[in-house]
């Protein structure tokens, strides 16, 4: 590389450049010093001419630029003190015009032409008139912008405004803006034939540079939304069209992107609101290429800001139709540009949303209308798989949730589900658990078969296989999204019984389409969401007696039985067994008796056939006895019947322990402790002996195969079972049958240790004995009961010895 060429050569260039400059200050000062003005206009001119540099780079030129300014301040500084001395400020500014070159006197022209404003012996309208026209001689880019810059600058407190010094016979602000708006499109016009100069290969390199010297043209507009004579009016009529036409003509993407920018940035926020025709008016015409949707999303931001700052200016947006003139534009500037991205015809929407919501947020009909326009662009269009747009229609459809706070609302858009179905599967899962988690959040109630099956449809994507096998899910993500979908089953309710059992009708016809592997997550929460509904029945059953009531609980009870039996496609026996006894106990609260025993039956049913795990059929048998002692809807042969099976279940199991406890448990199905409840003590006694003789047999096994007779923990619950009884008032559990089984534990438990002094090893059976003395020692009716029963000869101090 050429010493003279890239950074290197760029920073000598800059060295020189700025050595030059300050060498002929110098010698300007000394000028300045000694009031030699023609010295003095000599070295200023030739400092200037360093200006005249064309290799460096925008930023490289704005240093040396600044070096210059200042010195031109000190310069200024030096005429005012001229003019001051009696030297004529006309003569001055003819003077600096007879420099020889172009750009030094151009820049001590716009410096004198400063002091000579300021004198007033000329109208201020035109001496600006007649630099800004002079300024037209240099017509390189980077020169000129900096020249026309630096008169911005200086002029920008000599402009004729409102109450200025200026002002009346110097001209009015009408010439204030000319000349700004003159100003303005000369240095638009420089920027953009930036574009046009080099070789191709350095294209983004002036794009680059071009994006440097972006807001030395921007500046103007700034200059112009602070001059306070720019009324409404004038920005309508004059100020907005003249630098609109300026930004459509240029025909360059760039400027026209940055411009509308500034437009929208820099003017009043009324202003954009009683000229929204026109600002939107002219984004059609821009070029295919710039970035319409920044530009449109940034003004609908600051207009629903403005909204939002006080609700005086609402009647303004419905005065000037803004909504209406949105939306039009916008169709017209996505059919004006075909190759607009998807993505970004959508954000246009995205917008335009947002506005509507904070402007118009009673307007469902405008929410809707602005889906409506998205599906519109939308149709014909598989599934949208770019990620920029799937953000965007995520965007749209969470817009309404977020503002609303309520499904229920969005429910009411009929669009709103046709936006969903363009997007692919995995986003429209995200989407329903968005929808599902602001239905949570809001505690939000669905309460109408339609709407429920409205909100399923949105969310289908949770609650039936798609175009992805269940395989390919994480399994703790399906978990998760399955739980929710069971969660937002107990948000849907209804006070009326009948809109109610609709829903459940609603939500089973959609959650039985899930799939085997959904089922086990979704039909319990339906099935705890109908039997909700049976209890309000019960309750309102007894406060008036009718048919409906009954005829509504029968068919629920149909409905749950069917359900359940989904579940064999699972398949999931152990829940669909809990279901079946959880139904059971509800037709017992409900008095009905055949439909209790048809739920037993499935029990039984799936017990026999599908329950093969050992310890899962322990689990379910102990589930079935529970449930069974909890009924009393039914008559003596079906329950004879039910309590035969649950007792010959208990023997038949397949460890002897859980015969034995299952067993003894049974014997609760003979003596309900209620004041209607069964109490046929021998038969209680009976299941008790019958534990005690697998008890005694799983002694026997455990001292076959261990060497030991094992534990005695089997006879110990035993024991209590026999006491809970004796207590309950059961004839035939006698003090001597107490006595017996006492000291067969003793007995076991001293053969199995070949001791007598370890009776209360068993902290179990130890504490067993110590209930029996408190009893004793009560003196009450229950210590009489107590009484006749013998303790061992171990007293019970030495069996708290003996534990610890």
């Amino acid at each position: 590389m050429r010493p003279d060429s890239g950074a290197e050569g760029e920073e000598k260039w800059l060295a020189e450049g700025i050595a030059g400059l300050q060498h002929n200050a110098f010698f300007m000062h000394r000028a300045l010093d000694s009031n030699n003005l023609r010295d003095a206009l000599k070295y200023a001119a030739q400092m200037l001419s360093e200006l005249r540099a064309s290799r460096l780079s925008p930023h490289k030129y704005y240093e040396l630029y600044m070096r210059a300014f200042d010195e031109l301040r000190k310069l200024e500084t030096f005429f005012k003190e001229e003019t001051k001395r009696g030297c004529s400020v006309i003569d001055l500014y003819e003077l600096v015009q007879h420099s020889g070159n172009i750009l030094p006197r151009l820049y001590l022209l716009c410096t004198v032409g400063s002091i000579y404003i300021k004198s007033k012996e000329a109208p201020a309208k035109d001496i600006l008139k007649d630099i800004v026209e002079m300024c037209r001689g240099v017509q390189h880019p980077v020169r000129g912008l900096f020249l026309r810059n630096y008169l911005c600058q200086i002029s920008r407190d000599k402009l004729l405004d409102i109450g200025s010094d200026y002002e009346g016979d110097g001209g009015s602000v009408i010439e204030a803006v000319e000349f700004v708006l003159q100003n303005f499109t000369e240095m638009n016009k420089l920027w953009v034939r930036m574009h046009y100069q080099g070789p191709v290969w350095e294209k983004e390199k002036r794009v680059k540079e071009r994006s440097e010297l972006r807001d030395l043209v921007g500046k103007n507009l700034h200059v112009l939304s602070q001059i306070d004579g720019v009324d409404l009016d004038m920005y309508k009529e004059n100020v907005l069209p003249r630098v609109l036409e300026q930004v459509v003509n240029c025909k360059d993407e760039l400027a026209q992107h940055y411009l509308m920018d500034c437009i929208i940035q820099v003017f009043p926020d009324e202003y954009h609101l009683q000229t929204l025709e026109s600002l939107l008016g002219a984004c059609p015409q821009l070029q295919p290429t710039v970035d319409v949707m920044t530009v449109l999303s940034q003004l609908m931001d600051r207009l629903s800001n403005y909204a939002a700052s006080s609700t005086e200016v609402l009647p303004e947006f419905l005065q000037v139709e803004a909504f209406a003139k949105l939306s039009i534009y916008i169709g017209k500037v996505i059919d004006s540009q075909p190759e607009m991205p998807i993505f970004g015809a959508i954000g246009l929407y995205v917008s335009l949303l947002t506005f509507t919501l904070h402007v118009h947020p009673d307007r469902l009909d405008y929410v809707d209308q602005v889906l409506g326009e998205c599906v519109k662009k939308l149709s014909g269009k598989s599934k949208i798989e770019d990620s920029k747009a799937i953000k965007q229609i995520v965007a749209l459809l969470s817009a309404p949730l977020e503002k609303y706070n309520d499904i229920d609302t969005a429910l009411k858009l009929s669009n709103y589900s046709s936006v969903m179905e363009h997007l692919d599967n995995a986003t429209k899962k995200i989407m329903a658990v968005v929808i599902i988690q602001s239905i949570m959040k809001n505690k939000t109630r669905i309460s109408t078969a339609d709407k429920v099956e409205a909100l399923f449809e949105l969310i289908k994507g949770l609650i039936k296989d798609m175009d992805v096998t269940l395989d390919e899910l994480d399994e703790e993500d399906f978990k998760e999204e399955q739980n929710s979908v069971a969660r937002l089953i107990h948000m849907l309710y209804n006070d009326d019984p009948g809109e109610m059992l609709e829903i459940i009708c609603t939500v089973r016809k959609h959650i039985l389409l899930g799939g085997p592997k959904r089922l086990a997550f979704t039909i319990p929460a339906l099935i705890f969401s109908a039997l909700k509904l049976l209890r309000r029945l019960q309750v309102q059953d007894r406060d008036m007696d009718g048919d409906d009531t009954r005829s509504t609980t029968k068919k629920i009870f149909q409905i749950l039985n069917q359900t359940i039996e989904a579940l064999s496609a699972v398949p999931s026996p152990e829940l669909a067994l809990r279901l079946y006894l959880q139904c059971a106990e509800a037709a017992n609260d409900c008095d009905l008796e055949p439909v209790a025993y048809e739920f037993f039956t499935q029990a039984f049913i799936l017990y026999e056939e599908e329950v093969a795990d050992s310890k899962a059929q322990v689990t379910a048998l102990h589930l079935i006895i529970g449930t069974l002692q909890r009924m009393n809807v039914f008559g003596v042969e079906n329950r004879d019947t039910l309590t035969h099976k649950a007792t010959g279940y208990s023997a038949k199991l397949l460890k002897k322990p859980d015969q034995c406890s299952a067993v003894y448990s049974c014997s609760h199905l003979f003596w309900v402790d209620d004041q209607d409840g069964i109490k046929d003590g021998e038969r209680a006694l009976l299941c008790l002996k019958r534990a005690l003789k697998i008890a005694n047999t799983a002694q026997q096994m455990a001292n076959v195969t261990k060497g030991s007779s094992g534990p005695v923990t089997l006879f110990v619950e035993i024991l209590n079972k026999y006491l809970y009884f004796f207590e309950k008032g059961n004839l035939q559990i006698t003090c001597s049958a107490i006595d017996d089984l006492i000291e067969l534990i003793m007995t076991e438990m001293q053969s199995d240790n070949n001791s007598t002094s370890v009776p209360s090893a068993d902290p179990f059976f130890s504490s067993t004995l110590r209930y029996i003395q408190f009893q004793k020692q009560k003196g009450d009716s229950f210590g009489e009961k107590y009484e006749p029963i013998k303790l061992p000869r171990f007293t019970l101090e030495k069996c708290i010895l003996f534990m610890f």
